[in-house]
């Protein structure tokens, strides 16, 4: 309910609210424009609860991941195209636009579209000009995430705007979207536009930019895996939103109040001069307040739920602040596996209630409601936590929000993460309890496979993929109870004189002063402006001046590549050992293709994790005697290799060549030495 919210109506000038018509196959569609004040920023929101608009279409913005293809296309055209039409109905003509997943791949066309009309370019060329103004981000981890739509939807979607907006035929348009661009039945997936048109893709954790290196190779025929143009930018989270008071207070106190608006750089050593005594009293007090929520969140859901008054009074009395308490809160969904911990009902059982080191567990999660596995795994807990001696133990909390996420950030001890590896793309609930000097123990996936390191918490796993093979699932039950048995549990309870558990604090004190920076947004944010978005900005600008000359000089060489590429071939490739190098001599056939557009490489895998090995081939005059000399359009290509690998790892390859065009990404074509 808008009234309900802090949003306004976008105004025009005259005062009339501002609304946008977007034309769908026979007839339109009314949006409403809302704006929201963020801080510095202004969000705008679209609305089709237009009067009018048939009473179907009101509905099409009302539900987020409801209804069918159809509906989900329509809102997707919305986003896009309609929301690119916002910014140019108030001004705004961004150099950079970042599509974060597929949804909104649409802008990609608008943005182009809008290119053509004020320069009078062909979309080809308008295409080139304004992707190198776009980055994509996906944040999915398997292929069957993306969306994908009908060839038939999208042409009775899309067909006039194709041909009168883009000028191009439904067939282009498709091709945009697929895999394989000559296949007539293959679906149009979104991500693949995204791709088409964007000048850079990045993950959002570095294992999960080489899952989506794995996902995307396809587009990407002949290429290693190694060098699908797949970058990364590891999430982080905005600290001052998800640190409590007391976390904030003692934060402000050691590294002062403007700490988080710096680039960070002394917070590692200004939180490690904070006194043992002084950190786990910290950690006392956020214990107490998380328990006190608890409480009277338990009690209130009790009463909600028609309890017996002992019940609801029992719940009031819950928990102790001073046991080690761990917490489990997320969306239920099979891969995130959070029954791990249920695996051995008795063994869990055991450890929450030894009675010289008791353990309690909060958890909180809700599940998708067509999804009826992630609803059997709830219940499954709900089973568990019935029986008398483990109520005293295990709480869960229903309807979970972020105002209750941000409670168990704040105060649990130890966050427990279990998905199932890799397909986590980077995960933030274990970065957000770090400022609050929570201690993770998760699987290595996501973001917790490039932060662990033995002295900042603890890792499941073997940092391998092995699917969804449910002895593995066992296997790692099993490490995660001994985990918990041998080490966590001992090193919380294990302390000095003064009652002060040293060794926890002092994994305490890494976890703080190393992960809060690192995984902060303030890094997050300077990545992508530094890598990302100024050299969008140049690029685009450089592409887009004199009505996009550039990007018809792209256009124009791209297609000279084309042309030539199937006449292209290697014909002899002499190598020469010595005992400290490799001399190559490759013979190249140009068809009188300019060799400035070609680069002749050297390639060979990288091994054992290392980066490939990608040298440029010099150019050289046929000398006399070759066995090409005198033949038109053949040169000689030579390099010397270190003979610290077999030659025969070596192979020559051509690939395109321009210094403002990102290969692979813009152009995909490369050629091997047989």
């Amino acid at each position: 309910d808008p009234g309900q919210l802090p949003i306004t109506p976008l105004r025009e000038s005259n005062g009339e609210w501002l609304r946008l018509k977007i034309e769908l196959p026979g007839y339109s569609v009314w949006l409403r424009a809302w704006q929201v004040q963020v801080g510095r920023i202004k969000l705008y929101l679209l609305d089709s609860n237009d009067a009018a608009n048939f009473p179907e279409h009101r509905g099409i913005t009302s539900e987020l991941y409801g209804g069918g293809s159809d509906l989900r296309l329509k809102q997707e055209l919305i986003l896009g195209i309609a929301g690119w039409r916002l910014l140019t109905r108030l001004g705004i003509e961004p150099d950079v636009c970042h599509l974060n997943e597929g949804h909104a791949a649409f802008a990609v066309l608008e943005r182009a579209r809008r290119f053509m009309k004020k320069s009078g370019q062909p979309f080809e060329v308008a295409l080139a000009v304004t992707r190198a103004g776009n980055l994509f981000t996906t944040h999915t981890a398997v292929a069957a995430g993306f969306d994908h739509f009908a060839p038939t939807l999208i042409e009775q979607q899309l067909g006039r705007y194709a041909q009168e907006g883009l000028g191009i035929t439904v067939r282009e348009l498709l091709a945009l979207g697929r895999q394989d661009p000559t296949d007539d039945w293959e679906d149009f997936n979104m991500a693949y536009l995204a791709i088409r048109g964007s000048g850079a893709i990045n993950g959002v954790s570095r294992l999960h930019s080489q899952v989506s290196r794995r996902i995307f190779e396809p587009l990407f025929p002949q290429w290693p895996e190694q060098q699908v143009p797949v970058g990364h930018v590891t999430n982080g989270v905005h600290m001052p939103s998800w640190d409590s008071a007391l976390a904030d207070k003692l934060w402000t106190h050691t590294c002062g109040q403007n700490r988080w608006l710096g680039t960070n750089e002394t917070l590692e050593c200004d939180i490690c001069s904070v006194s043992d005594e002084k950190l786990w009293q910290f950690r006392i007090d956020s214990t107490h307040t998380l328990v006190d929520f608890a409480r009277q969140r338990l009690s209130r859901q009790l009463a909600v739920a028609g309890s017996l008054s002992e019940e609801i009074e029992s719940a009031k009395h819950l928990f102790d602040p001073n046991i080690l308490t761990l917490g489990f809160a997320r969306r239920f969904a099979t891969y995130k596996r959070p029954n791990l911990l249920l695996h051995d009902p008795a063994r869990l059982m055991r450890l929450l209630t030894d009675p010289e080191r008791p353990v309690q567990l909060l958890i909180a999660g809700k599940a998708h409601p067509a999804d009826r596995a992630g609803q059997d795994l709830i219940r499954q807990w709900i089973d568990f936590i019935r029986q008398p001696i483990v109520r005293q133990h295990v709480i869960f909390l229903s309807d979970y929000d972020m105002l209750l996420g941000e409670q168990l950030v704040q105060g649990v001890d130890v966050w427990v993460n279990t998905p199932r590896r890799p397909w986590e793309a980077s995960g933030t609930s274990g970065m957000k309890v770090l400022v609050n000097g929570g201690i993770n123990i998760s699987e290595l996936d996501g973001w917790w496979a490039e932060a662990y390191t033995p002295d900042v918490g603890w890792a499941i796993g073997d940092g391998r993929e092995h699917g969804d093979d449910p002895s593995w699932d066992a296997v790692e039950a099993e490490q995660l109870y001994d985990l918990l048995e041998h080490e966590v549990i001992p090193e919380f309870y294990t302390r000095n004189e003064q009652g002060i558990p040293v060794r926890w604090l002092s994994r305490m004190r890494a976890s703080m002063s190393k992960l809060t920076p690192q995984f902060s947004a303030d890094r997050t944010v300077r990545e992508y402006t530094e890598q990302q978005y100024l050299p969008a900005a140049i690029a685009y600008r450089q592409r887009a001046a004199y009505n996009g000359a550039m990007g018809t000089s792209i256009v124009n060489w791209i297609h000279s590549l084309h042309e030539k590429w199937g006449s292209l071939r290697f014909g002899d490739v002499r190598v020469q050992s010595s005992e400290t190098e490799h001399h190559f001599d490759a013979e190249v056939y140009l068809d009188g293709l300019d060799p400035s557009f070609v680069r002749v490489e050297l390639y060979a895998d990288g091994i054992g994790g290392d980066v490939a090995i990608q040298r440029e081939m010099t150019r050289i005059e046929s000398p006399d005697g070759d066995s090409r000399f005198g033949e038109p359009h053949w040169a000689i290509y030579r390099l010397s290799v270190s003979s610290t690998r077999p030659a025969a790892h070596f192979t020559p390859r051509i690939i395109p060549n321009h210094s403002s065009v990102a290969i692979p990404l813009e152009l995909n074509l490369i050629l091997w030495q047989q």
